[in-house]
């Protein structure tokens, strides 16, 4: 596992975190999550008590993020083993067991929630639609609602179109084209 990750901002500011091994997972660029969290803060005014999700979670530093800025919970998901014991190594590093839900998994398996989340942040692979998919499928099964701010990171040429869903921001980072999205 290869170093380079950390907490931007909050509470672990500046600790490191563990990327998984091998070249299934693409970390997100500490400038990339810079960028996306100036983004969710000029809407969400704070972190404070939110429910989040980290979809195709890698290093889990998206949802490690909202944690060190005041998020109540997080539900880190990943189906890659190596993404798993990064992401376990990392909150067990930053004793955020509490606060977080490791789930082996794809995103699509997972089943109806019991109520909608505040903030889902999904990092799928780039240029397979993944995400579209994904935030359609979460939408029907209650995990997205009216009020949920959705991220999508997609690479920079990707465009985004899901029923039901518009826009509120794009912004290009690097490869990254970052998406922030709401129920329409």
């Amino acid at each position: 596992m290869s170093g380079g990750l950390r907490i931007v901002a909050g509470e672990w500011r500046g600790r490191k975190l563990l990327a998984p091994q091998g070249d299934t997972t693409r970390p997100t660029a500490d400038r990339t999550r810079e960028t996306l969290f100036s983004m969710l803060v000029s809407r969400l005014g704070d972190f404070e008590g939110l429910r989040v999700a980290d979809l195709f979670a890698g290093s889990g530093a998206l949802g490690l993020e909202a944690l060190s800025r005041g998020a109540a919970h997080c539900l880190f998901v990943d189906q890659d083993p190596a993404a798993i014991r990064a992401i376990r190594a990392n909150i067990a590093n930053l004793k955020a067991q509490p606060r977080s839900d490791v789930r082996a998994s794809s995103v699509l398996s997972l089943g109806p929630a019991r109520e909608p989340l505040d903030l889902v942040l999904l990092d799928p692979p780039y240029d397979t639609g993944a995400g579209a998919v994904a935030v359609d499928k979460l939408a029907r099964l209650g995990w997205i609602g009216e009020g949920t701010w959705v991220s999508l990171e997609t690479g920079k040429g990707e465009s985004v179109a899901i029923r039901g869903f518009e826009a509120d921001a794009e912004r290009d980072v690097g490869k990254a084209r970052l998406h922030l999205l709401r129920r329409t």
